[in-house]
């Protein structure tokens, strides 16, 4: 018993530091869009800037969909929580309409062409992929209340 405990301790360990630093990058992109946001009338010379935000909006996706939401339907699986993963079902489909948000964006504005020849539309875009992601937070924020944080205890 011990040892089936020891490695639980070892196998859900990292899941407690893949979140961390998938929080701090979240903080991270949160922080690049209120800069960007505060910037008023855009023009090129902001173009690096927006396209650092592109790619920190983009790695922040990618770690959630091939790192985080993995560790965490696989810790519901092993752990036999039937409802965690409902919830993780439910939630999955919102998730990813947030994610087709925010690769728009990013399609729009990841080269300086692109971001140069749209500057006019980036406070709207800003605004809309900021509402996008603060749904998605709450929607992962969710997913690892229920699907990790519950198991964090039977790990300890």
């Amino acid at each position: 018993m011990l040892e089936r405990c020891k490695s639980a301790q070892e196998r859900w360990g990292g899941v407690h530091e893949i979140i961390d630093r998938w929080l701090l990058q979240r903080r991270q992109l949160i922080e690049a869009l209120v800069t960007i946001k505060g910037l008023g009338e855009y023009t090129p010379t902001d173009t690096p800037k927006i396209q650092r935000l592109c790619e920190m909006l983009v790695d922040y996706v990618s770690v959630g969909h091939f790192g985080v939401y993995e560790q965490l339907a696989l810790e519901a699986k092993d752990f036999n929580d039937t409802g965690a993963l409902a919830l993780f079902k439910k939630l999955m489909p919102e998730i990813e309409s947030t994610t087709e948000v925010a690769i728009e964006f990013n399609d729009k504005y990841d080269t300086k062409e692109h971001c140069n020849a749209q500057l006019e539309e980036l406070p709207f875009s800003i605004q809309t992929v900021s509402v996008v992601m603060a749904e998605r937070f709450g929607f992962e924020d969710q997913l690892i209340e229920r699907l990790h944080h519950a198991h964090s205890e039977k790990t300890a």
